[in-house]
């Protein structure tokens, strides 16, 4: 990862930020990104970094079912933020690339209220609200590093999150919750599953029902077919698992932590840094949001190793 004194002076300003993300947006030549087409595409000599495409498909939009058409003739005009986190934004490029850079340097994250002092001070005409949404737009997009099915030695496990409720205000507290197939109790936590490659990348994932199909179907569908172990703890939810996968798991309710290479120490060193983000760094996730910071810190752990991670966060910004 580059230094924040080299990180300026390769993206100090708007026009540099704009020369790299149209070449990692589109390496093999523009590309319309309403139909997809790279025939037809003419730059627009008056406004750099400004295209219309002129190939006469027809596209349909996802979101709301309406018909979209680049005409022959007027054609479909965009520019290299449209169709991306950025699209429609008056914060400048660089400002833009600043704030996903301080994310992905910080191990346990950086709150929006120390990106907004450190972007734009505290006097700004931006409030804090800026800050808030160009992190939760980085997050988002992080959610495009998409992971490749798990193999060899996997470890999955589940975990909670949230404060505990007898600290929380009497209008606040939660209705107690029992938690399925271990006979205890959750009070209005969240409740989060994950499975981890050993000494590879991890996969979490925001669960509404802790029972076994749920966390049964979560690592059947993560894990490859090359994958050679699949270790969890005790909680016999995980006993439904596919009976083609070797499944063994450690007793900690026995004491039992490690047996050879059974153990979850590497999925539990995961949910240590989250944790220890979520209560240092932003001190209250919601469940509204919470999948949005799995992302974020998803993404960082899969990338530690990646000399080219702010590069490949900026080819998953097109929406």
């Amino acid at each position: 990862m580059q230094t924040i004194n080299e990180f300026d002076r390769e993206f100090g300003t708007d026009e540099q930020c704009r020369a790299f993300l149209a070449k990692m947006r589109w390496q093999t030549g523009v590309r319309c990104p309403r139909c997809k087409a790279s025939e037809k595409v003419y730059a627009l000599a008056a406004r750099p970094y400004h295209w219309v495409c002129k190939s006469g498909a027809e596209t349909v939009d996802k979101q709301t079912g309406e018909v979209m058409r680049c005409h022959k003739r007027n054609g479909y005009r965009f520019s290299v933020t449209s169709k991306t986190i950025f699209e429609d934004t008056k914060i400048a490029l660089n400002l833009w690339f600043k704030v996903g850079y301080l994310m992905l340097t910080s191990k346990k994250g950086i709150s929006a209220l120390q990106i907004h002092r450190v972007i734009f001070g505290e006097k700004s005409t931006h409030d804090y609200h800026t800050s808030w949404f160009m992190c939760m737009r980085w997050r988002a997009a992080m959610a495009g590093d998409m992971y490749q099915p798990l193999s060899g030695i996997v470890e999955a496990d589940e975990t909670y999150i949230g404060g505990k409720d007898r600290n929380r205000h009497a209008a606040q507290k939660s209705a107690r919750q029992r938690e399925l197939g271990t006979g205890g109790y959750r009070y209005g936590k969240i409740g989060v599953i994950g499975a981890i490659e050993r000494k590879g990348n991890v996969v979490a994932r925001v669960i509404g029902s802790q029972d076994a199909p749920t966390l049964a179907a979560f690592v059947r569908n993560v894990v490859s077919k090359k994958v050679s172990l699949v270790a969890t703890d005790d909680n016999k939810d995980y006993n439904y698992i596919d009976r083609n996968l070797r499944h063994e798991s450690v007793k900690h309710s026995a004491g039992e932590y490690v047996r050879g290479e059974v153990h979850t120490n590497s999925i539990e060193s995961f949910w240590s840094l989250l944790k220890r983000g979520v209560v240092g760094t932003y001190h209250n996730v919601s469940a509204k949001y919470l999948p949005f910071y799995l992302n974020e810190f998803s993404f960082r752990f899969n990338n530690r190793n990646n000399d080219m991670m702010f590069a490949d966060l900026i080819t998953t910004c097109s929406q």
